[in-house]
């Protein structure tokens, strides 16, 4: 009997272990992406993909533009909640990632937030008046 050794990296792909999330019971693929949750600042996308993050799709090595699938949109509390499935592989319809942003007003502020493996993590905050308070100086 012959005995066989096989490194790492000469395991075929179809055996490696894929990195999966789940989010409200929606598997996102962390293997098609180049930087899980990229810090993104204040860039908050209400939809749309960072092609630029997207690596290809584990499943059938291609990298095509995203379909935007099962979008919807509540309200919770005077926040408005957008989510959808924004990272739908064209081609063989794998999910890499479940986008959600967010908008409410708190006081004289608008706040966005953003939450995707592919589009990644982002806050602003953006005053409603016309002199932004942050921004005033003490007078003396």
């Amino acid at each position: 009997m012959r005995r066989l050794s096989l490194s790492s990296r000469e395991v075929s792909s179809s055996r490696k272990q894929r990195r999966n999330f789940s989010v409200n019971c929606v598997a996102m693929c962390g293997d098609c992406v180049e930087k899980e949750y990229p810090n993104r600042g204040n860039i908050c996308l209400e939809n749309g993909s960072f092609l630029l993050n997207f690596i290809g799709c584990a499943v059938c090595s291609k990298r095509d533009f995203m379909l935007i699938t099962n979008k919807s949109l509540k309200e919770e509390d005077g926040e408005e909640i957008v989510t959808y499935d924004p990272d739908l592989c064209r081609n063989c319809h794998h999910v890499i990632a479940r986008h959600e942003y967010t908008f409410s007003i708190m006081d004289e502020f608008q706040e966005y937030t953003m939450l995707c493996l592919l589009c990644g993590k982002a806050e602003d905050t953006i005053s409603i008046l016309p002199d932004d308070p942050r921004q005033m100086t003490l007078l003396f």
